[in-house]
């Protein structure tokens, strides 16, 4: 096992697209994560450290949480707090429009002039959605670590409003150009570099908080005394729910349900033509970390937002993390957005007629209306199992803070979108190069060697 790995990354080395990709996507990361540690002009660096540490477990533990899903770190106000959340959120209402608009989907389907004029139309959407995100993040800055009506994260507090209004403005062009440039960064790993851009942003986002989960346990072994073996046992539970995890979430971002798909069979002159069988691959989590994403803004911020208007201290408290009724409403709204996205993005009517035209059918399965309720049955079926995955993975964050009492940095690593998003980009990385060896008939990861 060990010499066929090495004899992969060797055979990696030496191909030289490949390694010139990886060495630039690993040039770019190293480029993000530069600008995730220079903080906004006119802010107390100080004053927000100590926020953060008297808050934890609190709001803002959730907000370092969730922004740490966009690449973005909203808690600690750096260029890059939006991350690519601005690019997603424009990509996504982008995605919903060419569905609903025809105009918008005849242009999706022009080919590669058509996708070009999406993704202006879709970096047009993105500098207008960090516009209105970076408002309400300064707004955020300013009373989360504020002191009343002052803007007291500037360095050089003033009353005056000219200069909370020039202050302010300066913070929000920093985030809009920081958010802007992460969308370029992402376009460019895209481009010139292997995966998905955007996916990779947020991974290395993700990734970079791990060193201090590690740091964590190994913290609370050397500060055990008498109680460190059991410490140490502790420790290698937490390593052991962290393996069972992963290999939980790859087995279910893997499986799919495979339709049996049967070609007719034409007869002409002598020869026969079709006759073929093959398979239509349904995933089982259609929907990907997108109803996570969906659940976790509509959760916590809107009840927080009702009950900072209305005044009703105890609607904000039930819906706080943790709280008995987060989590079912927590639980709902992923299932519901499962089966929304997976209703938006595929059709079962149009896939039988796709079908239909091709000159294919589902064995057992009459062409037209019946393949159409056939599909849309199966579809109900696997999205509601991924819809119960999903929930048991956004909950163990939890589960595991609760029942192993470790450090909330620690349990978001072992769960939830973080686990998701770790695995699922990881996955298309190794599908990517295992691409590009298969196309010079090198081994892959995947495939065995021939020996």
């Amino acid at each position: 096992m060990l010499e066929r790995l090495v004899k992969i990354v060797r055979d990696i080395v030496g191909i030289r697209d490949v390694r010139r990709r990886i060495l630039i996507t690993f040039a770019l990361l190293f480029v993000y994560r530069i600008g995730s540690h220079v903080f906004l002009p006119y802010v107390d660096v100080e004053k927000i450290e100590q926020r953060l540490q008297e808050d934890r477990g609190g709001v803002l533990q959730w907000i370092e949480y969730t922004s740490a899903l966009t690449g973005g770190r909203l808690e600690s106000a750096t260029f890059f707090s939006l991350g690519i959340m601005p690019y997603i959120t424009a990509s996504i209402i982008m995605s919903l429009l060419v569905k609903v608009i025809p105009r918008l989907e005849a242009l999706s389907k022009e080919g590669e002039s058509g996708r070009r004029a999406i993704n202006r139309y879709t970096r047009y959407g993105t500098v207008l959605v960090a516009i209105v995100q970076g408002i309400f993040i300064v707004i955020f800055l300013r009373t989360v670590f504020g002191e009343g009506e002052k803007a007291s994260i500037a360095i050089l507090e003033q009353d005056s409003p000219w200069w909370n209004t020039f202050t302010g403005g300066t913070q929000l062009l920093c985030l809009i150009l920081g958010a802007v440039f992460l969308m370029w960064l992402g376009e460019k790993i895209t481009e010139h570099g292997i995966g998905n851009g955007a996916s990779v942003l947020i991974m290395a986002g993700i990734i970079a908080r791990m060193p201090m989960a590690f740091a964590f346990l190994m913290r609370e072994i050397a500060n055990a005394g008498e109680d460190r073996p059991f410490k140490v046992v502790w420790a290698l539970s937490v390593a052991a729910l962290f393996v069972v995890i992963v290999v939980a979430v790859v087995f279910i971002t893997r499986g799919q349900r495979r339709i049996p798909i049967q070609q007719a069979r034409t007869v002409r002159g002598r020869r026969v033509y079709g006759g073929t069988k093959h398979y239509m691959p349904l995933r089982v989590n259609s929907a990907g970390v997108m109803p996570i994403i969906f659940a976790q803004a509509l959760v916590v911020l809107p009840p927080k937002l009702i009950a900072g208007f209305t005044g009703l201290a105890a609607l904000g408290r039930y819906f706080n993390p943790g709280a008995f009724w987060y989590h079912v409403a927590y639980i709902l709204l992923i299932i519901f957005f499962s089966y929304f996205w997976t209703t938006l993005m595929y059709n079962p009517v149009e896939i039988a007629k796709n079908i239909q035209e091709h000159g294919s059918f589902i064995p057992g399965i009459r062409p037209g209306r019946r393949t159409a309720e056939y599909l849309e049955r199966i579809m109900s079926r696997i999205t509601l199992a991924g819809a119960v995955f999903l929930a048991l993975i956004a909950l163990t964050p939890e589960l595991v803070r609760g029942s192993l009492d470790v450090d909330y940095t620690v349990a978001s690593l072992l769960g939830g979108t973080s686990m998701l998003i770790v695995v699922g980009v990881a996955l298309d990385v190794v599908d990517k190069v295992e691409a590009q060896l298969l196309v010079r008939q090198y081994d892959g990861f995947v495939r065995g060697g021939g020996d």
